[in-house]
């Protein structure tokens, strides 16, 4: 077969279902320049698919539209593969929203090239050194904590720890969606890419984190009217998930102040303007975007951003 050696990539790659969230994802390694967006295919209460080694793009909206008529995870693969003349250079897996998991590696695929299949979930790579990456993987992810998202890097990570011989490792992406029907098709939970970096999964995990942080924000904005101390609780949640990510406190301190709690409000968000003192530039740009949030209405009673700008003054 005649292709591009930019065709041609050591590729890691894992679909997963998490029934108890609700969720399904694919997250994706391979040594070459941005490949998240060939690889992984998502559709949220459809699947998700993964198609690497020599890449068939097409298998990505096939496959979705195929599972979308109702066919199992296996039904697809079988169908994809049927299809392609190709076929023995590809591999291919899919999860369905019913956690049914399937896959395909071609006998002509580099060597070493395996998958596979737990319960929920396929693992699938090629250019290995040797198989056991997959073993690799595949306990890294059954024993890792945490969210679907950080379980899947956590099988990148094992990945290149076992196996890095053969080719360095340049990117890497995930995206997660919802298996609830129900869910827009814009509705994505993760989608985050590494396109180019010396430890692109590594770097993978800091996103991810930033991520889970917002979102564990958010979970405390949807609770804030009904439920104060819980919202309290997960916005704290989320400040220790992503300390360096200031904007989480501000935005929590700007929902407080609109809810007339300015000693919640400076406790939160006075703190990181507080903590610009000597940092001139940043503190200027914290005080004048509450002024700005004034004046567009984000800030709600007139009198609310005056008084948060002079406690914030007063706790400075």
């Amino acid at each position: 077969m005649r292709a591009s050696p930019y065709d041609w990539h050591s590729t890691y790659s894992i679909v997963a279902h998490d029934a108890e969230t609700s969720q399904m994802g694919v997250a994706i390694q391979t040594h070459q320049i941005g490949f998240g967006h060939i690889v992984s295919w998502v559709q949220p209460g459809i699947g998700v698919i993964a198609t690497q080694s020599l890449v068939n793009a097409s298998f990505g909206p096939i496959g979705l539209s195929m599972l979308q008529e109702g066919m199992p995870a296996n039904r697809v693969v079988d169908g994809l593969v049927a299809m392609d003349d190709g076929a023995h250079h590809r591999q291919i897996s899919v999860v369905d929203a019913t956690g049914n998991a399937a896959a395909w590696t071609g006998e002509r695929c580099i060597r070493e090239a395996a998958h596979y299949i737990g319960e929920g979930y396929s693992i699938q790579a090629n250019m290995m050194a040797d198989t056991k990456a997959i073993t690799a993987m595949t306990d890294a992810f059954e024993n890792a904590n945490g969210t679907l998202a950080e379980r899947m890097v956590e099988a990148l990570n094992a990945a290149h720890a076992y196996d890095s011989r053969i080719t360095e490792r340049q990117s890497a992406s995930i995206k997660v969606v919802s298996t609830k029907p129900g869910d827009r098709n814009w509705d994505t939970i993760y989608d985050l890419r590494v396109d180019d970096h010396e430890k692109p999964s590594v770097e993978l995990a800091r996103l991810v984190r930033i991520r889970h942080a917002w979102l564990v924000a958010t979970e405390g904005y949807n609770l804030l009217k009904t439920d104060p101390q819980g919202a309290l609780g997960k916005w704290k949640y989320a400040r220790e998930l992503a300390p360096e990510q200031e904007e989480i406190a501000f935005w929590q301190g700007v929902y407080l102040a609109n809810s007339r709690a300015i000693p919640q409000a400076i406790s939160i968000a006075g703190r990181i303007i507080a903590q610009a003192l000597n940092d001139q530039p940043r503190r200027e740009h914290w005080l004048d975007l509450i002024a700005r949030l004034e004046e567009s209405g984000v800030i709600e009673d007139s009198g609310t951003a005056s008084e948060l700008l002079a406690a914030i003054e007063a706790e400075s």
